[in-house]
């Protein structure tokens, strides 16, 4: 019985410490693009090509101005709106190459790799972030 009361312990040890050090939901910061909820889901099976690191797909018809999803590496996945934040307008998007996206009316630029933020151009804010969640083999984005 003692055995059992210690091995308890232990795990509620564990977990108030992974409670207290884990940040939970990190706020994804607010942006000039406009929030629209949604929430899509992709099947990483079908999907193949954005399971390596550095590809990024693009996803029209949701969001503001639809959704790049960039792969950090395997099993880690950022989503951006492909709206350029200097042009605030659905029509100049955010063309996507691996880890680079080039606004098709200012031209500025922006790295994926770095939370979406503009590495030449005009543009000075960084791309709107969306949430992102992996749970068997599906990659679900999504704005609350």
């Amino acid at each position: 019985m003692k055995e059992l009361v210690q091995k308890i312990n232990k795990y509620l040890i564990f977990l108030f410490l992974y409670i207290i050090i884990n940040p939970g939901c990190e706020k994804i910061e607010d942006s000039v693009i406009p929030s629209v909820p949604f929430s899509y889901l992709i099947n990483l099976t079908l999907h193949a090509e954005i399971n390596v690191a550095g590809n990024s797909i693009f996803i029209p018809n949701i969001a503001y101005g639809g959704v790049i999803v960039y792969c950090e590496m395997p099993g880690s996945f950022y989503a951006y709106d492909a709206t350029c934040t200097h042009e605030v307008n659905p029509s100049c998007k955010i063309v996507n190459e691996g880890v680079l996206g080039t606004c098709t009316c200012c031209q500025s630029e922006f790295l994926f790799a770095s939370g979406g933020f503009p590495t030449s151009g005009p543009a000075k804010e960084g791309l709107r972030q969306y949430y992102t969640s992996l749970v068997n083999g599906m990659l679900r984005v999504y704005n609350p």
